[in-house]
């Protein structure tokens, strides 16, 4: 599931940006010499070693400051400790310990999480800088010389974080425990359907829009079975996204799609489906996630026998390219139809997981092709050969052919839509991949 998070910290301009950047093998970081260059976390990929891990790059500490900005970078900063699996900081030789060094040291060593010591701009190969030992009272271990510019000593530091994470098997749910997003823009009630099916408390609910500013994970067990629900900051429009903690809010909500097995995309019933729900529910839909339209505060709508199935023809007219998807009507506050969600959950998550045989796919596509002839051009007619499953989550299908261009789009979506009438596949998108006779695997 999540990958251990590694956060590099400290005070400004020891260094950490750059660090980032060598570590991560290209230059994602802004590298400057002033204070405050890097205000947002920024994250990178990475393995070593055959481990993979996520690395997060974080605005310079200052622990005691007025500045409005630098008690921002200081918050972003603490969140990415909190979330952080190993946490390496970042000091300067040149500068030796500091008063800053050693308040973040003791922020640290009360986090409880395992650090890894860096002294960094050691940039003489083969002579150790004496200086180094006085970093030993910062009370975090032994301090490993590196060189952020010329790379030195990068495979120390690796091998100390990739020791320190937790065992393999710990940063995987169960197997059969379903990892669901609540995702959707904000104000539309996932922290108040988090807390209703929690039967508690668990995430701040607010009528102030951005109130959820990370994704917060939840553990949840019934006699449906296990879940654990993402709840996410509102996504808002670009252009309305001005508070830095509310575009990182963006891109934790982007990673919580990414860890989800389903995600319930919430809709307000007052409003119905707006722009910002269209990209919602199409970040979630190219994600290749499975999905289910839950629109929520169903209690505050004057309502008559026409006005489900209107406002469930008006979403499927708005989000168009998921009508695979299921609609459900509830209300957060009242529980009405909440507890509908876990068998849907199950479903669509049961449905992205399917596997079909190639021979019943071949099946499917014969009759398919025999029913709506494939489209030609110039004399050229398509012919599909053979259509294979290669994934889940959600299912792909490889579909070899003569020529890849005459595959047209509409066509695309007429096998897919024979193969749901077939085998359902509701609640998931669909993957297809053209392949043209004689092209290799890439």
């Amino acid at each position: 599931m999540a990958k251990p998070l590694v956060a590099i910290v400290g005070r400004p301009n020891v260094g950490k940006s750059m660090l980032f950047n060598k570590l991560a093998g290209k230059r994602l970081s802004i590298v400057e010499d002033v204070p405050g260059v890097t205000r947002d976390r920024l994250y990178a990929d990475a393995d070593w070693n055959g481990r993979e891990f996520t690395m997060v790059d974080t605005g310079g500490i200052e622990p005691k400051t007025n500045s409005e900005i630098l008690r921002f970078i200081r918050e972003q900063a603490e969140i990415a400790i909190e979330t952080a699996d190993v946490i390496v900081l970042v000091t300067d030789i040149h500068t030796g310990v500091t008063a800053a060094d050693s308040e973040i040291a003791s922020m640290l060593q009360r986090c409880g999480k395992p650090v890894v010591l860096v002294v960094n701009k050691m940039d003489s190969t083969g002579i150790t800088d004496p200086g180094i030992y006085e970093f030993y009272s910062l009370g975090l271990g032994d301090p490993i010389a590196v060189s952020a510019v010329h790379g030195h000593g990068t495979g120390d530091l690796l091998d100390a974080c990739v020791k320190a994470f937790p065992p393999e098997d710990e940063t995987e749910t169960d197997d059969d425990t379903i990892c669901v997003a609540m995702i959707g823009r904000p104000n539309v009630g996932k922290s108040s359907l988090t807390n209703y099916i929690l039967g508690e408390n668990r995430v701040i609910v607010s009528d102030v829009a951005g109130t959820t500013r990370d994704a917060v994970d939840s553990y949840f067990e019934n006699e449906h079975g296990k879940y654990l629900f993402i709840d996410t900051a509102g996504m808002r429009r670009k252009s309305k996204v001005e508070d830095k903690i509310e575009k990182y809010s963006v891109l934790r909500a982007q990673q919580a799609i990414e860890r989800a097995d389903v995600c319930l995309i919430l809709i307000d019933a007052q409003d119905g489906v707006t722009d910002q729900d269209t990209k919602v529910a199409g970040m979630a839909h190219e994600a290749g996630k499975a999905c289910i339209i839950v629109v929520n505060k169903w209690d505050l709508i004057e309502k008559n026998d026409r006005t489900m199935d209107k406002m469930r023809k008006d979403i499927m007219r708005d989000l168009s390219f998921m009508t695979y998807a299921p609609i459900v009507f509830i209300s957060a506050l009242t529980g009405q139809r909440v507890d509908r969600l876990f068998e849907l959950i199950n479903y669509v998550n049961d449905q992205s997981s399917m596997r079909i045989t190639t021979g019943m796919l071949n099946n499917v596509l014969e009759d398919a092709t025999a029913r709506v002839q494939p489209p030609s051009d110039k004399g050229r007619r398509l012919k599909l050969y053979y259509m294979t499953q290669t994934g889940i989550k959600p299912p792909c299908f490889v579909i070899f052919v003569n020529n890849a261009e005459l595959f047209h789009f509409s066509y695309q979506r007429y096998i897919e839509n024979q193969i749901r009438a077939v085998f359902g596949l509701e609640g998931t998108p669909i993957k297809i991949v053209v392949r043209q006779k004689g092209d290799k695997d890439n």
